[in-house]
């Protein structure tokens, strides 16, 4: 078991930041595939680590003894941070929506004990980003914009949180369209061929009603990524509003 978390806990680390996991695999379900593909790279590649994929699988028995440790260690700050980026990325992986729960309180713990780390901001961010989408929850949206713009007052060139700054603004009930294009507009500023930004800022033009600008953005997406699996939904929607 201690073999199995080492390994969690390197995952954790090593990946890099994918705010909406459940958003981002119903958009493009090829990333899954390839962060999969990136992790058994990684733990090929990792000094002295033979072993295969299946020792990543963790059990629920296992999952919940980490968890009830971490709840019995409040004050200790790295394993509460280590356990939650770990498990986020293990939830990711597995598309697990049962973990996001617990991950977001080992993560909150961690905020609470140390409101200035960067990782932990962006990822509890990430989480609640998540829940807000897959509950439809107004209010964890509303957390993770907090969150994501604490964060950018940090890195206001981190493309990645811009971006999913503006989605906070997009994707939910009460969308501000102005506001998700202004943040989705800079996030291109800082990286013109972000894919993930094309392919939100084109949703966003399209609901503006702009779809001469959409058409655009739409044609710099399939340029950046031809088989990225949003452009055939994008298409449609610009042909519908035509």
């Amino acid at each position: 078991m201690n073999k199995k978390f080492v390994w969690l806990s390197i995952l954790g680390v090593i990946l890099s930041f994918v705010g909406g996991f459940f958003l981002a695999n119903a958009l493009n379900r090829g990333e899954i595939s390839s962060l999969t593909a990136e992790n058994a790279r990684l733990k090929k590649n990792q000094s002295g680590q033979t072993s295969q994929q299946s020792e990543v699988d963790l059990s629920d028995k296992e999952i919940q003894e980490k968890i009830a440790e971490a709840k019995k260690n409040p004050k200790d700050f790295a394993f509460q941070k280590g356990l939650g980026l770990g498990l986020y990325r293990y939830a990711m992986l597995k598309q697990d929506k049962d973990l996001l729960v617990d991950v977001s309180m080992l993560l909150q713990r961690a905020n609470d004990l140390n409101p200035d780390d960067y990782d932990v901001i962006v990822s509890l961010g990430n989480v609640y980003f998540d829940l807000g989408q897959i509950e439809k929850d107004k209010e964890s949206n509303l957390k993770a914009r907090k969150l994501y713009q604490k964060a950018l007052e940090k890195n206001p060139k981190d493309v990645n949180v811009r971006t999913d700054f503006g989605l906070t603004y997009l994707l939910t009930e009460d969308a501000e369209i102005d506001k998700a294009i202004g943040e989705l507009e800079k996030s291109l500023e800082l990286n013109s061929k972000h894919e993930k930004t094309l392919q939100f800022l084109t949703q966003a033009k399209i609901k503006k009603g702009n779809l001469d600008e959409a058409e655009k953005y739409l044609a710099k997406l399939k340029e950046i990524n031809p088989k990225n699996q949003g452009i055939a939904d994008l298409e449609g929607q610009i042909k519908q509003n035509k």
